[in-house]
């Protein structure tokens, strides 16, 4: 099997893991009374299962997104482009009286 098959199936395993936990955290601290509402009703597993699928798609998603970022080589040879001078002073620009008239004329001043 491919390495690249063989990652995507271990952090599909691991996002799906971690979503298993994390829907049992939400139904052992009965957050927004979920616990009640899937004992007390007929179609409550099936609200966990989607819920587990759901959020264990997200999961591992991130997962594996994670470990393709991880794994880029560091480039530390470059750090940075050229640091030229900042000149923090204004320079004063002339213009003259014609050109300035012709310029509001056209701007409709």
């Amino acid at each position: 099997m491919p390495k690249l098959i063989r990652l995507y199936i271990t952090q599909v395993l691991i996002g799906f893991a971690i979503s298993a936990a994390f829907v049992g955290v939400l139904l052992a601290m009965n957050v927004a009374n979920l616990w009640h509402l899937v004992t007390h009703s007929d179609m409550g597993i099936l609200a966990v299962v989607v819920l587990w699928l759901s959020n264990g798609i997200v999961f591992s998603g991130v997962q594996f997104a994670i470990s393709v970022m991880r794994m880029a080589d560091r480039d530390d040879g470059d750090q940075g482009g050229k640091r030229d001078a900042v000149f923090d002073e204004p320079l004063r620009v002339t213009i003259a009286q014609g050109a300035q008239a012709k310029s509001k004329a056209r701007r409709g001043f």
